[in-house]
């Protein structure tokens, strides 16, 4: 009897940490508005494009985003969320207007670039150069 109850205390851990595991771990689904989503990138990828994106992900993403988009920024650690993975597939299946969209709106602990980076181009040019994190 005992051991049934030790057996069983230790099934519902498991399912209880596993449950907890896979919550934190998926990202909740962020809803585009469909004009968003639809948006074609005006900025052609060139090099200029990809420097000035570059220079902004440095400035203002590199920190929590890590410098390769990997989610393993300095102040990653610090976030009630994980950054996205921004190399997987999953990730680089949103439109360039999704990109733009969560990158001007922000949420949670993602913030709002609304101001300080109220340039539509600027965004843009980010939005190139994560694109360049394609694994």
């Amino acid at each position: 009897m005992k051991r049934k109850i030790i057996l069983s205390g230790a099934v519902i851990a498991v399912c209880i940490m596993s449950f907890a595991f896979t919550t934190i771990q998926q990202p909740k689904p962020w809803p585009v508005p469909d004009k968003f989503a639809r948006i074609a990138n005006p900025v052609k990828a060139n090099a200029e494009s990809l420097s000035a994106g570059k220079a902004l992900w440095n400035q203002h993403c590199a920190s929590c985003h890590g410098k390769k988009g990997l989610g393993d920024g300095s102040k990653a650690a610090q976030l009630k969320t994980t950054p996205q993975d921004m190399t997987l597939a999953a990730f680089q299946s949103q439109s360039d207007g999704a990109l733009f969209y969560k990158t001007k709106e922000g949420r949670d602990d993602m913030p709002s670039f609304k101001k300080k980076i109220p340039e539509a181009e600027d965004i843009w040019n980010l939005v190139n150069f994560v694109r360049t994190f394609k694994k």
